[in-house]
């Protein structure tokens, strides 16, 4: 099997040239792509220019891979949501990242809700 050897520079580029995408519609905010270590930085910073109100949901149904850096997001914009006196719940989350939750014991800190 060949394997390449990409610069760091490159990976960069790869990853802000990624369909990842996180956007507002309204109450909600949607996940699209993939959620990675790789470009959950990214994410992240593209989150700092969303609004939250009062009650709202992030949605990870147009997600297509996730690793624990969906967890770091999520207890992330849940301490962001405390700060702001707001209420988030996560919704249609990826079977994987399901069990990652139970696996790292978060069940009971990451408010979910079924749909």
């Amino acid at each position: 099997m060949l394997r390449l050897k990409l610069s760091p520079k490159l990976k960069a580029l790869m990853v802000m040239n990624s369909p990842t995408k996180i956007e507002q519609q309204g109450k909600q905010w949607r996940l699209a792509g993939d959620v990675l270590m790789d470009n959950a930085n990214v994410i992240l910073q593209q989150s700092q220019a969303l609004s939250m109100g009062d009650d709202f949901l992030v949605d990870f149904s147009a997600v297509s891979k996730v690793d624990t850096a969906a967890l770091s997001l999520m207890m992330e914009w849940q301490r962001r949501a405390m700060a702001s006196s707001s209420r988030i719940s996560f919704v249609n989350l990826p079977l994987n990242l399901s069990r990652l939750l139970t696996v790292y014991g978060l069940t009971g800190f990451v408010p979910v809700s079924a749909s």
